[in-house]
């Protein structure tokens, strides 16, 4: 398959006139079986930086939701107001009530919207938690196997049940995988599974260990320094021809990055296109 992804939704942009920013993280793909679109930011700039980058949202034939965080997914209505009727395919806990604690009260993180709202606005829901393929050539993890003892995740990330705030395992975070001539591109949204959890689940179910390029949210800025430091030692065991980190990966971390993968790191920020 052949791509063309343009990062539509970030958390900074350069020489961009009119493109705007937000904490957040949406990419267009255009591929040969249509195009698609992996989360919409918070629904602030998606709109404006589509008009501003040229993309033309109606021919969005899918949406596809790593996670359910409003920074992935705040800009569901706002796309669905502009494609109609449209597959948006996701894991099931998609609409699960989240918060993150310890600031001074719980602050909800979850789906801006629900359900019933969105499938009345045409949204058309493909629930699943295994690793499919959505067309020819582009597939979705679904849950990734927790197998490291490291990448632990946040702490402060919960879901509420019966009044308590329990650890959110964040079993819904998943990412896309594009069969390229050039070799596998790996496309993360926030990776809470953890990038060596992910990255390692996908060269086991493709079979392909050559990676062309692995871009997005490596969620390394958050994490603990152990989790960061041991993340990416195991990085470098992966053949990885290029990566372009976004979003939670976090300046100090994504210069621990740079050095460490020389010409083949660059920053995925609004305006940037990934062709393979």
């Amino acid at each position: 398959m052949k791509i063309k992804a343009t990062i539509l939704c970030e958390n900074s942009v350069f020489h961009r006139p009119g493109a705007l920013a937000e904490h957040g993280l949406s990419i267009f793909m255009e591929t040969d079986h249509g195009n698609y679109l992996l989360d919409t930011g918070q629904g602030k700039t998606i709109i404006n930086n589509a008009l501003v980058l040229g993309i033309d949202l109606r021919t969005v034939r899918g949406m596809i939701m790593s996670h359910h965080h409003f920074d992935h997914t705040g800009g569901i209505a706002p796309v669905l107001n502009v494609t109609g009727s449209v597959d948006i395919y996701a894991h099931p806990d998609l609409f699960k009530e989240s918060y993150k604690i310890g600031e001074k009260r719980p602050r909800y993180i979850g789906v801006p919207y629900t359900r019933a709202l969105l499938e009345g606005m045409g949204a058309e829901f493909s629930f699943s938690r295994e690793f499919r393929q959505i067309v020819p050539g582009l597939w979705l993890t679904g849950e990734v196997p927790r197998r490291t003892d490291y990448e632990r995740g946040d702490e402060n990330q919960t879901v509420k049940s019966e009044g308590v705030y329990l650890k959110d395992g964040l079993l819904d975070d998943q990412s896309v995988v594009v069969e390229t001539d050039k070799g596998l591109l790996v496309i993360l949204g926030c990776c809470h599974s953890g990038i060596i959890n992910t990255l390692s689940y996908i060269v086991e179910k493709m079979g392909q260990r050559h990676l062309h390029a692995v871009i997005g949210g490596t969620h390394l800025g958050p994490v603990s320094d152990e989790q960061r430091d041991k993340s990416l030692d195991a990085l470098r065991a992966f053949d990885i021809e290029r990566i372009g980190v976004s979003h939670c990966t976090g300046l100090k971390t994504a210069s621990r990055l740079a050095a460490a993968f020389g010409d083949r790191f660059f920053f995925c920020n609004v305006g940037t296109v990934v062709e393979a």
